[in-house]
């Protein structure tokens, strides 16, 4: 039996999503299903091009000549860039493309690679005025210049409907503010995925410290972030959703699974540091009011100081696993608002203090917390949240398989199945994407708790991406 049952008093009402103590929030099925279509849509539309559609012309980039075809792009092109070193930027800026026929610029899928050198002052993927682009297969070599891998500069009017996918970003750690990938204009319906960024002051940066900037329906997958000095990814406030052409009204989600966030070496400390994962709340009012982070299928490793993530506003967080040997594993606090409307549910999370810890909820809202299961110095904080499997930082090693070793021998799956009839978590939401499967994808079972079901084998957790690839798609 996997430990004993955290009770209390706090009675969870049934509700598909996310309830307050005065009414039921209205359910995101439908913008749910929406915003996963949308997706889909976007996603399937920059497979087709980086895979080989017919697109309307093929140009052979050099490291001689490529800044000359750049600006001669026109919708459904691709530049296909050749082997070799490139020091001169890629500057995509007044380059749009068309929903179905986006502009493409790709590196070597295998082989040999395009790799672009940093330059002083300059960034070196510069993004201004730009709209279905598609970059695909470069690495940016940060070299300890004063320069971000990849932005959306901040004079420009709109970035949009961007795709970067298999980027290798290293070496752009001389400073804790030089960023992999900065948003620093309106932004929208970006996809980030399969990347790899080692080494970097902060891995992404999205949205203006401000708040003045909106980013908006991001999709960020199977990245693996690690060893930056500052956050992995911070997803900034918004205040509002500016006024930008095309920018969406409706209600959206960022949807950010099956990531990599470590900081296990080179992290600041002391008023430096900063989380692994930080997400910001949405506009208290207006466009982008209901919008919803939908955090799910990642691994959290190590945090010196901080906690692995930290959050407000409106979060949906499940099917993660959390381990931090040195600290506290998630913090749900005031930061520029105040939390309102928060899941947190199914997450294995093995942490040398805090396990859950909510504080300063805004009134009228009653987090939901079910189905975890936690191994910390204090397990819950903020209510006896009913439902959760909860204790101490020392007991993992008696029900888990591997809790305290490195990765790639970590392995928190369970060492053993509930027996049965043991009673299941209660009032764990459906409703969201893969919240009915494991970390891995298989059927959730009524009795599970935490990220995994049983299984007869141990389940480590390697940070190697060609590894990840093979559970996720």
């Amino acid at each position: 039996m996997l430990g004993r049952l955290e009770r209390g008093h706090h009675a969870i009402r049934d509700t598909p999503i996310i309830q307050t103590a005065s009414c039921t929030i209205r359910s995101n099925r439908r913008l749910i299903a929406r915003v996963l279509q949308r997706s889909a849509h976007v996603l399937a539309l920059a497979l087709v091009g980086v895979t080989g559609a017919a697109s309307a012309a093929d140009h052979a980039g050099t490291p001689d000549q490529y800044r000359l075809l750049l600006q001669k792009l026109e919708p459904g092109d691709r530049l296909l860039l050749a082997p070799g070193t490139y020091t001169r930027g890629l500057p995509i800026h007044d380059l749009q493309g068309t929903a179905g026929r986006p502009i493409i610029i790709q590196g070597p899928p295998s082989g040999p690679p395009a790799r672009f050198l940093a330059r002083d002052g300059a960034n070196t993927v510069s993004l201004k005025n730009a709209a279905h682009i598609v970059i695909d297969s470069i690495e940016l070599e940060g070299m300890g210049r004063n320069a971000d891998a990849v932005k959306a500069e901040s004079r420009s009017r709109f970035v949009h409907h961007i795709t970067l996918s298999r980027l290798k970003i290293t070496g752009h750690d001389a400073d804790q503010s030089l960023v992999g990938i900065a948003a620093q204009s309106p932004a929208w319906d970006w996809t980030i995925r399969d990347c790899v960024i080692d080494g970097a002051g902060t891995g992404m940066y999205l949205g203006r410290s401000n708040g003045s900037t909106g980013f908006v329906g991001v999709v960020i997958e199977r990245n693996v972030i690690r060893n930056t000095i500052g956050y992995n990814i911070q997803i900034k406030h918004q205040k509002l959703r500016p006024e930008a052409p095309g920018m969406p009204t409706q209600p959206r989600l960022n949807i950010i699974r099956h990531n990599v966030f470590s900081k296990h070496r080179h992290a600041s400390i002391g008023s430096q540091a900063r989380p692994n994962l930080l997400v910001g709340h949405f506009p208290p009012h207006g466009p982008g009011a209901d919008d919803v982070h939908v955090i799910y299928g990642n691994v959290f490793y190590d945090n010196p100081t901080e906690a692995l993530f930290q959050g407000d506003g409106t979060i949906a967080l499940y099917n993660n696993v959390f381990v931090n040997p040195n600290g506290p594993a998630i913090h749900i606090q005031p930061h520029n608002a105040r939390p309102r409307q928060i899941a947190v549910f199914n997450n294995t999370v093995v942490a040398r203090t805090d396990g859950v810890f909510i504080s300063g909820v805004e009134q009228g809202y009653d987090p939901l917390v079910t189905g975890n299961l936690i191994f910390a110095a204090l397990p819950l904080h903020g209510a006896p949240y009913a439902g959760n499997l909860a204790l101490g930082w020392d007991e993992a090693a008696t029900h888990l398989r591997a809790p305290y070793a490195e990765p790639p021998m970590l392995d928190v799956s369970p060492l053993d199945s509930p027996p049965p009839g043991e009673p299941g978590p209660a009032n764990v939401p459906v409703d969201f994407p893969g919240a009915g499967t494991d970390f891995d994808g298989l059927p959730r079972t009524p009795h599970s708790w935490g990220a995994f079901e049983y299984r007869p084998s141990g389940r480590p957790l390697t940070f190697d991406p060609a590894a990840m690839d093979e559970r996720r798609s």
